[in-house]
């Protein structure tokens, strides 16, 4: 009896193709688990939006930080409009004109806002934008040397006039001047590198500045030249809406306008309606969050005041005063300060 190897079945023909793909199908669960389970456990570390996890919640909602705003009246206030006109009433011997926007909302209020009166040393302010204009066009340099001549010699306010003809002075220098301290020969000299008063009048009315036209040189005392409260804070409210000037020009705009010296109309009017009275009313106004950025206007005949107003809530107005009255009557630098007052009042919801 013969114990040899044991002999060994033969392995049927299809067998192995058979177990090849049950390996394979084993391997697939396999791995199709471990990929699963992978990516649930990265899930929560991939960003939305991705191609392995959508994005699965709602946008979020659109942002509420502030607004350049624009020039555009959409709700009156009704209350302060009115109160204007009962301040004017008290005061039969003046003719006043007043509006106030917010830019950021549009609520607004006006007592004869369209009626040109003499725009004083208030015309200025859209000089300043016509001359800003140009230097974003390339047409002046802000270092630019501009002469002083006979015709352009204005008395009144300022010191260039006292200056020897022929004297040269540079045009951010003649700017600044012209709103510091209200210099009339620096205004002269602007409105002539400009191209004289009827090119100025043709930018006031691109501007869309109706009312404001230059008749005289300054410093205008007989009251010619003409604005009105809408115009002056349109002025305003175009450079800082964006609607006007370059970024640059625009920081150059309110960089001027801030070094205004009187502030004695719509900032002192502003404080004492908050209950104080202070020589630098600028200063005392910033402690309650609020700037003003205004330039005034004083011929004894009329007085003007136009500013841009920024609020405690980062929002900002704009605001604009005419009076005109019997020479030096104190009633109308009064009139200017109590209805800059009484917007102030409102702005604050403090009435």
């Amino acid at each position: 009896m013969s114990y040899g190897r044991p002999l060994r079945s033969r392995p049927r023909p299809w067998s192995g193709p058979l177990l090849l793909l049950l390996r394979l199908a084993v391997m697939g669960v396999g791995l199709g688990l471990i990929a699963g389970t992978g990516l649930k456990l990265l899930a929560p570390r991939l960003a939305p939006g991705s191609v392995l996890m959508p994005p699965l919640q709602a946008p979020p909602p659109p942002a509420t930080g502030l607004s350049s705003g624009r020039f555009q009246p959409r709700q009156q206030l009704g209350r302060l409009s009115r109160r204007w006109q009962q301040l004017a009433a008290a005061q039969p011997e003046l003719t006043a004109s007043a509006f106030l926007l917010v830019l950021d909302d549009g609520r607004y209020a006006e007592m004869r806002s369209e009626l040109p009166l003499p725009a004083a040393s208030a015309i200025k302010t859209p000089i300043l934008l016509a001359a800003l204009e140009d230097l974003d066009a390339g047409k002046l340099r802000w270092n630019e040397s501009l002469t002083l001549t006979r015709q352009l010699v204005g008395g009144g306010a300022g010191w260039m006039a006292s200056r020897p003809l022929g004297s040269r002075f540079p045009v951010h220098e003649a700017a600044t001047e012209m709103i510091r301290v209200s210099d009339n020969s620096a205004t002269n000299l602007l409105i002539q590198r400009l191209g004289g008063r009827q090119a100025v009048n043709q930018r006031f009315r691109a501007l869309g500045l109706s009312a404001t036209t230059l008749r005289n040189w300054l410093p205008d005392l007989d009251g010619t030249n003409t604005t009105s409260s809408r115009d002056l804070a349109r002025a305003i409210a175009l450079v800082d809406t964006g609607a006007k000037l370059s970024p640059r020009a625009r920081d150059l705009f309110r960089q001027t306008l801030a070094r205004s010296a009187t502030n004695t109309l719509i900032p002192l009017g502003m404080l004492m309606a908050l209950g104080r009275e202070a020589p630098d009313p600028d200063s005392e106004l910033l402690a309650y969050g609020i700037s003003v950025l205004n330039k005034t206007g004083d011929i004894g005949i009329a007085y003007a005041d136009a500013a841009l107003i920024e609020l405690p809530d980062g929002q900002r107005a704009v605001a604009a005063f005419l009076v005109k009255g019997p020479f030096n009557d104190p009633r109308s630098a009064e009139l200017i300060r109590a209805m800059a007052g009484e917007a102030a009042k409102t702005l604050l919801n403090r009435s």
